[in-house]
């Protein structure tokens, strides 16, 4: 047999192999056909291709594994249990560009599963290799290694601070500088990955620089990078009062307002969410969001949309009032009131409904003033109609319950609290009649209403235990009225009217 032949031999060898792994990676690309190369025993014979001495059938091979494994848990499981992640650890470091993208592209299709996962991926020591590749000239491998790294750190606080600890945070900074606008996306996200967890994480990001040029870049025309940016902030801001103020000196105000009109649900969304978290630590943050007329724009972005996208916006509200007086009056002058009570009647999750309520709440207790600004929205009803419901969830009926006792403790506006006469349970009508004993002595004009609209004769029907907090009210209010006017209105009265007549002996002359 000739060289030529022999050498032949190889070459269909070598060819067959790159179809396999070529068509192995094209199968695993389709979910339909993950369960049948599974049981064909894929894995075991994509793994000692990783090693083969042709690069393309290495990198090929790697796709395929990554595919799978991103599939589901079990096929990432199979990964590991199969013994791939610490070859392809090994190449990662030795390869070239494209083997890399793909090697850290397995490694984040198995760490994004689970933290069981991702600790499996850090303990075949992926991390010190992958942070290496953060520093690689191809932008396209830093990419797959700020992916890999954000999905690893997601999970937990103990996993973020061992990507920190391999000393990713700088590296990914300088990533976020890059001019390739994909790169920047995929390391804003692993930096907010990494922040989410605690404020010590968190300072580690800011004292790595981030937040400057986090803040340089909320105005990208790119809606993901936007995204992105907000979300890495939000995660740093909401930790604690100087995390926000470290923020917010990065001159976020009032360029992040403009995102809130944004065409992009989600940046303004992640907008919001921004906002919120600053405001929701202190009087001063909430006061500086006032001033930059951020309570204005959220109130008209909360009208521009439904469903999750108002939440943040709804939330931020209701931190802002919950603060002082003053800001809960900024938040009214705004029109924020009917804007939330059209919200607690359009929504129909019971999780912004509850959201909206607590928020409500925090506008009508700070005094008489603000109470009536939130119950001549209607509110009250409504908010009583969730509280009995039997649909509403339990954290819902809890937050309802909450806002109108609230809100009933500082209202002095009679004709709002009239209805919930008839419909309110006791523990609910309790606080009604007592803001009624309140006012009613001070009041001659309200005191004559509240007969005329029958407020009085319903107080007679209401059945209170001797000695208790409820029977005190009514008796508070029965003595702002004469003897006879109480008596006329009592139950019964009328039949012992009828009796009188009855036994009445009219006089004849």
């Amino acid at each position: 047999m000739s060289q030529r032949q022999v050498l032949q031999v190889f070459e269909r060898y070598q060819k067959s192999r790159t179809q396999f792994v070529q068509m192995v990676a094209e199968l695993a690309a389709r979910p339909q056909n993950i369960e049948t190369l599974q049981n064909a025993g894929v894995m075991c014979l994509l793994r000692p291709l990783l090693l083969d001495v042709v690069p393309t059938i290495q990198q090929t091979a790697a796709l395929a594994l990554g595919r799978l494994a991103n599939y589901n848990h079990d096929l990432a499981e199979a990964v590991v249990k199969g013994g791939i992640l610490p070859q392809l650890v090994y190449s990662l470091a030795e390869q070239n560009r494209f083997y890399k993208k793909t090697a850290a592209f397995v490694l984040r299709a198995v760490g994004k599963h689970s933290p069981q996962l991702a600790q499996a991926v850090v303990e075949c020591g992926a991390l010190d290799t992958l942070v290496i590749c953060l520093e690689d000239f191809d932008p396209g491998v830093k990419e797959a290694v700020a992916w890999a790294l954000g999905y690893i750190a997601r999970h937990n606080a103990e996993l973020s601070q061992a990507v920190v600890d391999a000393g990713a945070v700088p590296l990914l900074v300088l990533c976020i500088q890059d001019p390739e606008i994909a790169l920047k996306r995929t390391a804003a996200s692993a930096l907010s990955d990494i922040s989410k967890h605690s404020p010590e994480l968190a300072q580690t990001v800011a004292d790595a620089g981030a937040i400057a040029h986090l803040a340089q870049m909320i105005l990208s025309p790119d809606a993901k990078l936007k995204c992105q940016v907000l979300s890495a902030l939000s995660q740093i801001a909401k930790h604690s009062e100087d995390l926000a103020e470290m923020v917010v000196e990065a001159e976020i105000f009032p360029v992040v307002l403009t995102c809130l009109k944004d065409k992009d649900e989600y940046v303004k969304k992640n907008a919001s969410t921004l906002i919120r978290e600053i405001a929701k630590h202190t009087y001063e943050l909430s006061q500086l969001i006032v001033n930059a007329g951020g309570v204005a724009a959220v109130i008209d972005y909360i009208g521009s949309c439904k469903g999750n996208i108002r939440l943040p916006g709804i939330m931020m509200l209701g931190y802002v009032a919950a603060h002082s007086e003053n800001l809960a009056l900024a938040v009214i002058m705004s029109k924020g009131v009917p804007q939330l009570s059209t919200c607690l009647s359009e929504e129909s999750e019971d999780h912004i409904k509850a959201a909206t309520a607590w928020a409500l709440g925090q506008i009508g207790k700070h005094s008489p003033e603000h109470a009536r600004a939130v119950v001549v929205t209607n509110t009250l009803p409504i908010l009583l109609s969730l509280y009995m419901s039997t649909e509403s969830s339990e954290d819902l009926q809890g937050k309802c319950k909450k806002a109108i006792k609230n809100i009933l403790k500082k209202c002095t506006y009679l004709p709002a609290l009239e209805p919930l006469l008839h419909d309110a349970p006791p523990n609910i009508l309790k606080h009604v009649v007592g803001q009624f004993s309140k006012v009613l002595p001070h009041d001659s004009k309200a005191r004559r209403l509240f007969v005329t609209s029958g407020g009085l004769k319903k107080v007679q029907e209401i059945k209170a235990e001797p000695g208790s907090l409820l029977q005190e009210y009514i008796n508070n209010i029965n003595n702002c009225y004469p003897e006879e006017i109480v008596r006329y209105y009592s139950p019964g009265y009328s039949d012992t009217l009828l009796e009188k007549i009855d036994s009445y002996q009219p006089v004849i002359n």
